[in-house]
């Protein structure tokens, strides 16, 4: 839950860059559902305890799905996986994502030897998948500069 801690405190400071309001609202939402996820972690799985923390729903799964759909309806296809960077917000969200997705990797691993509830590891799938998309947003809305991977070709 560490790794948890970190992510929220990433969030915290991208929501701290200019963008969107509404970008802003659902960042908040997402850091108080990581205080959830790191609140779930940190109690031994089968203790009644655990009973009396919030859950991490389809509901909340659901929302970042549809998020992300409404923010795609914008973004021009993707045909080329895109280098980090442009701008220093996306760059910021670039590093929330990777951390999420090392978040994401350290459950899996915990989940091998201890329960986690499924929700959990679906959010945090869904979430680094949200903040990849957030910031191409990000990118289209500060006109940053995306750039393409384009293989090099092998003779």
């Amino acid at each position: 839950y560490g790794t948890i801690d970190e992510l929220n405190s990433h969030l915290g400071l991208l929501r701290d860059q200019q963008m969107d309001a509404h970008s802003k609202e659902m960042l908040v939402l997402i850091q108080k559902k990581l205080f959830t996820v790191g609140s779930i972690l940190a109690t031994e799985p089968n203790k009644d305890n655990r009973l009396k923390i919030p859950r991490i729903g389809q509901e909340d799964i659901a929302l970042l799905e549809q998020e992300m759909d409404r923010m795609n309806e914008n973004l021009p296809e993707m045909t080329h996986f895109i280098l980090p960077g442009g701008h220093t917000t996306v760059s910021y969200c670039h590093i929330a994502r990777t951390v999420c997705r090392r978040a994401e990797r350290m459950i899996s691993y915990l989940h091998e030897n201890e329960p986690v509830p499924d929700n959990v590891l679906s959010y945090i799938n869904r979430l680094s998948d949200y903040l990849f998309v957030l910031a191409r947003k990000l990118s289209k809305d500060l006109n940053a500069d995306e750039i393409k991977w384009i293989p090099e070709k092998l003779d």
